[in-house]
């Protein structure tokens, strides 16, 4: 199996904690429950992320940056996956988990190649804007959290991703750990 990051983008601290815009968090906090990985751990060497490793070369990340300025450290986590990944001989796959108001809650889609739009997705805008990392071939795995709301003002925006999830939305959300897991082993 080829070396595998798991990364998810988020807002950090127990005041943003299973907020909608963090869904990407509460999703792989569920897979490292899932696949019993071992708890996460502040480490500096990976963009001083929250990292769980598990076998055959499964690496979890959660940024404990805020949201926007997220990618500086995701791609210092990909660096270090990358350089302690190249003794496994084959290329390492990257997946960035994060939040997707434009899907139902409780839904997900996965999209992957380089280049693409970051869709108006700060997360993902802050992680694109990191040299060299435009061109990394990585995966997304958009978390429903919609519908969004009718008003694209950027206050109502930012209102509605930073209200804590309901306990039906989490159980929603948590609950994509399986399926998100096998999509993710198919990449």
């Amino acid at each position: 199996m080829r070396p595998l990051l798991i990364a998810s983008l988020g807002n950090p601290g127990s005041s943003y904690a299973h907020t909608l815009h963090s869904a990407g968090h509460t999703l792989v906090g569920a897979l490292q429950r899932h696949t019993g990985a071992a708890p996460f751990v502040k480490d500096r060497k990976y963009g001083n992320g929250l990292t769980s490793h598990g076998g055959a070369g499964i690496t979890l990340w959660q940024s404990t940056s805020y949201m926007n300025d997220s990618g500086p450290g995701l791609a210092a986590a990909w660096r270090a996956f990358c350089s302690s990944a190249s003794a496994a001989g084959e290329p390492p796959r990257l997946v960035v988990v994060y939040d997707d108001m434009e899907l139902a809650c409780g839904k997900f889609n996965v999209k992957g190649g380089a280049g693409k739009s970051a869709r108006g997705h700060n997360g993902l805008k802050s992680l694109l804007g990191v040299s060299g990392m435009k061109t990394v071939d990585f995966s997304r795995v958009g978390v429903g959290i919609g519908p969004r709301p009718l008003s694209r003002e950027p206050d109502e925006v930012a209102r509605f991703v930073l209200r804590k999830m309901t306990a039906a939305q989490r159980g929603a959300v948590e609950g994509l750990a399986e399926p998100v897991w096998e999509a993710c082993l198919r990449l």
